[in-house]
């Protein structure tokens, strides 16, 4: 699939549904025990190693990215959707949003202390997700935490609808945790924990901890 293709078919399909899609996720965390969980051992795990600015790349209309901030972390959001930027910048007002891609953070090398990529990463095709986790790796800091959400399955399916009824045209790619986690490893995490979400509906999810190593622990070249 041709990478300016899906990606700006991702992109139009998210500003067709961003006002939709933000009153559709809205308040979704409180009824979510295992993400707020989840989210609040990141902020520790941040918080653990220095704090500082943390990316929440896919951030959609900022919800996450504003509890993280309530979790005291300095958060900021990317999204690849204009129009899910002006909804997250409407929404969240004292908080910074910026569009990009995950393909091409325009980011500095280790800038980050932490990096979250929660269910944004589903519209990446796999030959693809080998270079985001590249790029993830490169601006986070060493010892800098990172949290993955995904769909968890074998299947891609192409979805032509969405929030409010209004057309889409992306795909949606569900993966099993130790796929994620062996990308992960090759691009020079090391992973730390997985936590399975839902286990018994049709499709769970899951929560993927991973960290880019200390200078000391990275391999080098002689």
């Amino acid at each position: 699939m041709n990478a300016d293709g899906w990606l700006t078919d991702t992109r139009t399909s998210y500003d067709t549904v961003a006002v939709s899609y933000a009153d559709y996720i809205r308040g979704a965390l409180a009824g979510a025990p295992y993400l707020r969980a989840a989210l609040a051992l990141f902020a520790d795990l941040v918080h653990t190693t220095g704090g500082g600015p943390v990316a929440d790349v896919g951030c959609g209309p900022g919800h996450v990215t504003a509890h993280l901030h309530e979790l005291s972390l300095d958060a900021f959001g990317i999204d690849l959707s204009p129009a899910m930027i002006d909804v997250a910048r409407r929404d969240h007002p004292g908080l910074r949003f910026e569009v990009g891609s995950m393909t091409d953070l325009h980011l500095a090398d280790e800038s980050v202390a932490g990096l979250l990529a929660f269910w944004s990463l589903i519209h990446i095709p796999d030959d693809a997700v080998p270079a985001v986790f590249g790029q993830f790796r490169r601006v986070l800091r060493p010892g800098g935490p990172l949290l993955l959400g995904f769909h968890v399955g074998t299947e891609s399916r192409l979805k032509t609808q969405g929030y409010g009824g209004h057309p889409m045209k992306v795909h949606v790619h569900r993966r099993r945790p130790d796929q994620v986690a062996a990308w992960l490893r090759d691009a020079g995490f090391t992973v730390e924990a997985h936590l399975l979400t839902d286990p018994d509906e049709s499709v769970p999810g899951a929560l993927l901890f991973a960290r880019r190593p200390p200078h000391s622990g990275e391999p080098h070249e002689d």
